[in-house]
């Protein structure tokens, strides 16, 4: 809470993730392993002049177990620290959308489209409510409406960074926002301290297929009025993969997967969908996170380590049942066009 200015400094409290203290205990990083990688959550939480020893005592400790380190969703303080560095290459993995919650009241003035979707939830008498997070994951509605979000999701459920049963971990400081209707949980919402930047990550936003239209705007809306009345100043709604442009500054092969990927691969993670609806919703800025390895140029080996912690399986395997998914939902679909 002292040092936690990365957006993902919290979740390094989430389930599955471990954990390494310095010496002094005053520097902690969040990490799985992965094969030969130490997968980093963001960067290490420390104090801004620590980060540099922080990251070589780390460092050592994975050569110690023969590991390499990728250092995930890290933020430009962390670039910049190893930016004359031979032994590290960076690149850019992506976007998050900011905003100053001060500020929200008039981007819903000025947005006619989101007034419009707020409105259609309010209409079906959609109405939100705070709830003890602690009280989240033993409540049955808010456990069968992650299960069904989940279930119309293409891709095996991911862990690490996004990781569904965030319930599950330290929620001491956590926001918890369910939207009912009728009396029904129809969706929730869990945000997450960046307590020094006097912040709220918004890291998980569920919502089952019995939802209206708007919910989740309406949702947004409810957090971002919360965190202005406690005086906060800072809101993500965390990484949009692929955001905001080629990215030239990567090397050649993995602007080529990131091009096919944001091509082809929407039927999987709709990666053009989701920045459109935080563009939406007028951020106050964009800003660019990073992924880092202790390498002299960042390698293949790296980017599929970072795929194992997200999916917790063989990435290949989770491409592997996210197609077998698709094509049963298509074939699902055509037939039921066919009966048609």
């Amino acid at each position: 809470m002292r040092h936690g200015h990365n957006a993902t400094a919290y979740q390094t409290l989430n389930p599955g993730i471990r954990h390494w203290l310095n010496a002094r205990a005053d520097a902690v990083v969040g990490y799985v392993r992965r094969g030969s990688w130490l997968v980093v959550a963001g960067e290490p939480v420390c104090s801004s002049g620590l980060l540099r020893e922080t990251t070589q005592d780390f460092e050592r400790y994975a050569r110690d177990r023969g590991c390499r380190v990728c250092y995930v969703c890290a933020a430009d303080s962390l670039r910049v620290e190893l930016a004359g560095s031979a032994g590290h290459a960076a690149v850019t993995i992506g976007a998050q959308p900011v905003w100053r919650p001060a500020d929200w009241p008039r981007i819903v003035h000025a947005r006619r489209s989101v007034r419009a979707q707020l409105h259609r939830a309010l209409n079906k008498d959609v109405e939100i409510e705070c709830l003890p997070p602690a009280d989240g994951v033993r409540n049955p509605e808010i456990q069968r409406t992650l299960d069904e979000w989940l279930h119309i999701r293409r891709l095996p459920p991911m862990h690490f960074l996004v990781e569904p049963a965030v319930l599950s971990g330290i929620v001491d400081d956590r926001i918890l926002l369910v939207a009912r209707r009728r009396n029904q949980v129809v969706a929730f919402l869990v945000a997450s301290p960046v307590a020094a930047r006097n912040g709220f990550l918004i890291e998980e936003l569920a919502r089952s297929p019995r939802a209206p239209n708007g919910t989740s705007e309406l949702l947004i809306n409810a957090a971002m009025n919360r965190f202005a009345e406690s005086g906060a100043d800072w809101a993500t709604m965390g990484l949009v993969a692929l955001a905001h442009g080629a990215f030239p500054e990567n090397p050649r092969w993995l602007r080529s997967l990131m091009a096919l990927a944001r091509a082809h691969a929407n039927r999987f993670y709709n990666f053009r969908g989701l920045e459109q609806f935080r563009t939406k919703m007028q951020p106050a800025a964009w800003e660019k996170l990073y992924a880092i390895s202790n390498e002299r140029h960042f390698s293949p080996q790296a980017l599929y380590a970072m795929g194992g912690a997200f999916s917790a399986i063989s990435p290949v395997r989770a491409i592997g049942i996210a197609v077998l998914k698709a094509a049963r939902e298509e074939l699902r679909m055509l037939g039921q066009k066919i009966r048609g």
